[in-house]
């Protein structure tokens, strides 16, 4: 990380107001204080970014867009094939606590199109729909005919659009939620009464805790100068996040300044948006056979009778701990899972 950012960072002009240490207001002023101090004057980037770069990565031409890929290939030339699809506001790091469980499985992770680490995204249209289909030319090129498809978040909706255009080819799905924008239009009355609730309750979040939904979606570029231009405020708005949508402990304060320093870097906070502001027709129902990762800190867990409704759910897994970013918190569970969608799929 250069001089310049750690300047800014000593030189950050705090701002306070009447509920700066409410944390249901937001981060708090003294966690960000602390934040910026270790990732001013202590914190080495460098040598997260020369593990980071150690991985296996590929670039692939697909569909008119370079997608960077970290290919982990198994020994067995025939093992299966998992792809791992990550969400916002985070990146392949995601994932790096369960690669080494999936020696065995040929893995597949983009770093989807607008995110830290991917090739610069400079045109508008790269909703989930567009991701979906690079993804899906990547792996045609990567030589990869059938495989299991695994994500939360932005990678979740984009697995589901996935399967729906490709039967043939995504064998299974592994997802940790249900896309969220179901909930906007799905119609209480055709669902069991406990889906129901869960849409009222999901009602509840997004008023609660959807504005970051509603400026990303809407104002992508005054945020984005916001967010791009302080380091401070980039880190405010991602930690709160990650904090809030994880189990207590479950990043270090190292960790959490590497998923903020991936976005920093790469100046990527803006084009993370895409899948924000760019809309996307989810179908109907997924047929592909699903498991259903359920873990108890993520942002709004479903009921299966809800999933159900639109997917087809063959195993619904309820876990004791984790939250959104499960990959990371449970990766044994995680892989579990990701084990169970593959057999489905065999």
């Amino acid at each position: 990380m250069d001089d310049e950012t750690r300047d800014r960072l000593r030189r950050t002009r705090r701002v306070t107001t009447p509920w700066s240490e409410d944390r249901t207001r937001g981060i708090g002023g003294t966690r960000l204080d602390a934040l910026l101090e270790r990732w001013a004057d202590g914190y080495d980037w460098e040598a997260h970014e020369r593990r980071i770069a150690g991985y296996p990565w590929v670039t692939v031409r697909a569909d008119g867009t370079d997608l960077r890929v970290i290919h982990q290939r198994s020994a067995d030339p025939d093992a299966p094939v998992v792809v791992l699809l990550h969400g916002w506001p985070d990146s392949v790091l995601r994932f790096e606590r369960v690669l080494p469980l999936l020696a065995d499985v040929h893995v597949v992770v983009p770093a989807l199109p607008g995110f830290p680490f991917a090739a610069p995204l400079t045109t508008p249209g790269m909703s989930a729909t567009r991701i979906a289909g690079v993804v899906a030319a990547a792996l045609a090129d990567l030589g990869y005919e059938r495989y299991t498809v695994s994500g939360g978040d932005v990678g979740g909706t984009v697995a589901e659009i996935l399967a729906a255009e490709h039967p043939d080819r995504v064998a299974a799905l592994h997802l940790t939620n249900v896309a969220p924008q179901r909930a906007l239009t799905a119609d209480p009355a055709k669902l069991p009464p406990d889906a129901a609730a869960y849409l009222t309750r999901t009602g509840q979040w997004f008023r609660a805790e959807g504005g970051y939904i509603a400026a990303q979606s809407t104002r992508p570029n005054t945020l984005s100068v916001a967010l791009g231009d302080s380091p401070a405020g980039l880190a405010a708005w991602i930690v709160e996040k990650l904090e809030s949508w994880s189990d207590a402990g479950a990043f270090t304060t190292d960790e959490l300044l590497t998923w903020v320093t991936a976005y920093w870097v790469t100046g990527t906070i803006g084009t993370s948006f895409a899948t924000y502001t760019e809309p996307a027709a989810l179908p109907a129902r997924v047929g592909a056979p699903t498991v259903l990762s359920v873990f108890p800190r993520d942002t709004k867990p479903e009921p299966r009778s809800y999933a159900e409704a639109f997917l087809n759910v063959r195993e619904y897994v309820e876990h004791a701990a984790g939250g959104h970013f499960a990959a990371w918190e449970q990766p044994e569970w995680y892989a579990d899972d990701v084990r169970r969608a593959v057999t489905l799929g065999s």
